[in-house]
Formats: structure tokens, C-alpha cells, sequence
């Protein structure tokens, strides 16, 4: 496995470029029971589709990925990702945590790196997620990174089989919880 390339440092996690060797980590993670319970999705993809999904995003400057890394031991953790919108500057937000990182508090860290970042460097005006109603450990995680409720769509995922609502929620740079890790980084 390669070193990671850290863009942004935080308190105890990193923000870093993706990276190929790393795929087949991130393709697991993503089709993990629990990460497809939290999408509200019903299959796994497949490594092919993944693959070729890779090679199509890292070429688009719209679809920006980050590699969350836990400094201590400079091991990878989750993805972030911004799908930036340029017309209007705004991005949605998407998330995946290895399944043995979760219930750590590196959700909220990893939201907030990537809210600075969003912020302080891409110069972004708000950025938005949707999370199921369920997922109480995710919206908990998402509000303490800055993210507000902002709407909600009525039936619009599924959890455990059901119908369940899919919230909106958003961060404009004024909620950003500071401090932010853009300026010890510019000023050292």
C-alpha cells in the first residue's frame, strides 16, 4: 500500500488524495451491510462498475474525493466526498466509514475537515447531504460538524426494508464550528 498524500490535518484524522492501490479497501467498505443500509441501498456493485466508476471520477474536477486518514497511524478510515455543483458553488456531501472505524467520533472530524475544506479553499457557498431518518448516529455526527436540518423528502429511502424519509440537512460557512485547519496550514 502507498503512503498517503495529506492534504488537511485536524486533531486526530487527515484529509488526503484517494488512492488506486486503495480501491479495493474502499470497494469493500462501500458494500459493507451497514454502509448499504445507511445509503438505502438494496445490492451490492460490483467490482467491475466500481473500477470503471473510479477511473471516471478522478478525472472530474466536479466529483471531489478525499481519503480520511487517522494520523496516529497514518491508516485510512473513510471517504469523503464533494459533488460540486460550479454553476452555483454548492456541493452535496456523501461519507463512508470503514466498518471497524465507526462509533469513534471520526464522522464528525471527517465532516468538518471536509466543511473547511469546502469552505476555506473551494470558496463554496453551502454544502448539503441527505441521511435517513434512522440514522440518528449519522445526524448526530453531521450537526455536531455544522450541518443544519433544512427539509426532508417523505418516503424517499428505505431502512430495514421500510419506507423511511430521507433528511436534507446543510452547512453554510457561517455555521462552520471553527477553528479551521486551512490557517495553521496557509501560515506554517
Amino acid at each position: 500500500m502507498s503512503e498517503p498524500h495529506i492534504l488537511l490535518s485536524g486533531e486526530t484524522l487527515a484529509l488526503g488524495m484517494p488512492r488506486q492501490d486503495m480501491l479495493p479497501e474502499y470497494h469493500k467498505w462501500e458494500n459493507d451491510a451497514r454502509t448499504i443500509l445507511g445509503y438505502g441501498n438494496q445490492w451490492p456493485q460490483s467490482w467491475e462498475v466500481r473500477a470503471a466508476g473510479y477511473e471516471r471520477q478522478r478525472g472530474n474536477d466536479r466529483f471531489q474525493q478525499f481519503e480520511v486518514v487517522r494520523l496516529n497511524d497514518s491508516t485510512p478510515v473513510g471517504m469523503t466526498i464533494l459533488e460540486v455543483n460550479t454553476y452555483v458553488r454548492t456541493a452535496e456531501f456523501v461519507m463512508v466509514l470503514a466498518p471497524d472505524a465507526r462509533g469513534k467520533g471520526y464522522a464528525t472530524e471527517a465532516a468538518r475537515l471536509t466543511l473547511d475544506w469546502a469552505f476555506h479553499l473551494a470558496h463554496l457557498r453551502m454544502v448539503w447531504l441527505k441521511v435517513l431518518e434512522p440514522n440518528a448516529a449519522g445526524i448526530s455526527a453531521y450537526e455536531k460538524a455544522g450541518f443544519r436540518p433544512s427539509g426532508r423528502l417523505r418516503g424517499a429511502g428505505y431502512w430495514l426494508g421500510k419506507p423511511v424519509d430521507e433528511l436534507l440537512m446543510d452547512a453554510l460557512p457561517e455555521d462552520f464550528p471553527g477553528p479551521s485547519a486551512v490557517t495553521p496550514t496557509l501560515s506554517g
